[in-house]
Formats: structure tokens, C-alpha cells, sequence
């Protein structure tokens, strides 16, 4: 990735010290902005929460009763014979131990969906980037920038050809 940008700037520059820079015509497109604007993204945002609604209710469940537990261990550590105390604590160990693990392997899904997510609405995404710049003779589309100029960006002409596109269907 890094050699890419070097590639870029390093064309940039040759370019730039020729007659043919004021002919090339340049655009900026803000992914971050794409990936959360989009109407794909917005779906594929309700549809990773719907999906994950339930086992993240089961989790603050679980959490609660953990909760509960100790609470109840607390008030009655004092009136418990040893051996009951210990069994306690032991079962509250091996629910908070089942509670992170659970939590883990929900983040580790969560964010496995989200990748696959957003991996389908980049890959259409680059679709749409490059049909309009086919459209309109681009000749160099950057997805980072430390700087850009507003009027060389066209984040919103994307997302507009993804609305578009999203209707389509």
C-alpha cells in the first residue's frame, strides 16, 4: 500500500513537470465517507444489528445475572459456611469466564460480518468509481489524500451512482 502511494506521488510529480499536467484531470473520493453514507452501507448496517441483536441481548443478560450473583455473594459472604462460599465463587469464576469468552467470540463474529459487509460495498463502490471515470475521462481517482481540494472531490456523485444503483434493484 505504501509503495502504491509512493508510485502515485512520484507520477504525480513527473507529471506535473510536463505540458500534459494541465490536461489531466483529477478526483478525490472520500471512502470512509462511502462506507458509511451509501445506502448499501446503511443496510448492511441494519442488517449486521438485526443479525446480532439477540446474542447481544443474551450477553447483557448474562452480564446482569453475573451482576446479580455477586451482589448476592457479597451480602452473603458473611452468613455462608466456607465450603458454600467457595462453591460460589467458583461458579461466579466460571460464569465470568464464559462471559468473556462468549463477548470475544461475539465481537470476533460481529466484526468478521462487518468486514464481509463492507468488503461487498467497496468492491461495488470501485464499480461505480471507476464507471465514472470512464464517464468523465479521469485520469487519476485517489482514495487518500492529505489534502484535496473540494471541487476535485466526487464522494457525493458516488454515492449518489450507489443510490442509485441500490433503487435498481
Amino acid at each position: 500500500m505504501k509503495n502504491i502511494r509512493k508510485t502515485a506521488v512520484l507520477l504525480l510529480v513527473a507529471l506535473a513537470a510536463t505540458p500534459a499536467m494541465a490536461e489531466l484531470k483529477l478526483a478525490f473520493i472520500n471512502t470512509q465517507r462511502v462506507m458509511s453514507e451509501s445506502p448499501q452501507a446503511k443496510k448492511a448496517s441494519k442488517k449486521i444489528e438485526d443479525e446480532f441483536l439477540r446474542r447481544e441481548q443474551e450477553l447483557q443478560q448474562m452480564s446482569k445475572g453475573l451482576k446479580a450473583l455477586q451482589d448476592g455473594q457479597e451480602k452473603n459472604a458473611l452468613t455462608l459456611s466456607e465450603g458454600d462460599r467457595r462453591a460460589k465463587e467458583r461458579e461466579i469464576s466460571d460464569l465470568n469466564r464464559d462471559l468473556q469468552r462468549k463477548q470475544r467470540e461475539f465481537r470476533e463474529d460481529l466484526n468478521l460480518r462487518k468486514n464481509e459487509e463492507m468488503a461487498s460495498i467497496l468492491e461495488r463502490a470501485n464499480k461505480v468509481i471507476k464507471q465514472i471515470a470512464e464517464a468523465e475521462k479521469f485520469d487519476l481517482i485517489v482514495q487518500e489524500a492529505v489534502y484535496f481540494s473540494p471541487r476535485i472531490d466526487i464522494t457525493d456523485k458516488v454515492i449518489k451512482a450507489l443510490g442509485d444503483a441500490a433503487q435498481a434493484k
